[in-house]
């Protein structure tokens, strides 16, 4: 491979990496959506199409070994594709949390929520945005953004919280509700681990541009 094809063969990589996150992206948003409005049909398709996130995480990781086995890149090259590798496992497991979200929506059926999604929107929504905005810092190889996305996780956290608190006191004062507010905590509880997986992505940026592995938002307890 010439050193042209080798660098078109790297830039591939990190173009399907931002077709992948795409595609998760778009899971998270249309899963949130799916409950919301109760449509089964879609959760059913979101379910669907996770084997489409599956199958392009192993398609990314079987270019960067093979670009690692028979260029052995150094330095930032290297670098570049030791966080893609990584990127993609927790871009699929986001896309996991999604299916998740999707399932629990046919698990309720045509049931009532629990309780009217306020808060689990908005979480969805930031969690969203915290994936968009690390998956161009990436690209855009911004360190400094990448660590402020890491901070965000904590306004996720407290969103779960809070929703966590109010189900289990619906529980409390209708224990009829258990079965059907159970849900809905799974489904916030797939948000909140969306945002920490997005932390990890965050983490894997600031170690390419830098070479230094660190752990963000390190918990204070």
């Amino acid at each position: 491979m010439t050193r042209e094809a080798y660098h078109k063969a790297l830039n591939e990589v990190q173009n399907d990496l931002e077709r992948m996150a795409e595609m998760v992206g778009a899971a998270i948003k249309d899963s949130m959506a799916a409950l919301k409005s109760r449509d089964i049909e879609a959760s059913k398709k979101i379910v669907r199409n996770d084997i489409n996130i599956n199958k392009k995480r192993f398609e990314i990781e079987e270019k960067c070994i093979r670009l690692i086995a028979t260029q052995q890149p150094m330095a930032v090259d290297l670098r570049i594709l030791a966080a893609v590798i990584n990127i993609i496992t927790d871009l699929e497991r986001i896309g996991d949390h999604a299916e998740g979200i999707a399932k629990i929506s046919i698990a309720i059926g045509d049931e009532p929520l629990a309780k009217p999604l306020v808060d689990m929107p908005v979480m969805a929504g930031k969690a969203l945005s915290m994936l968009q905005r690390c998956m161009k810092a990436f690209l855009d190889r911004d360190v400094e953004t990448a660590k402020k996305i890491c901070n965000e996780d904590d306004d996720v956290d407290a969103l779960y919280d809070r929703i966590y608190r109010d189900l289990i006191l619906l529980m409390v004062e209708n224990p009829k509700l258990i079965k059907d507010a159970t849900y809905l905590i799974w489904a916030a509880h797939n948000i909140e681990r969306m945002a920490d997986r997005v932390t990890n992505i965050a983490e894997r940026v600031v170690y390419m541009v830098t070479g230094k592995m660190e752990e963000m938002n390190v918990s204070k307890y």
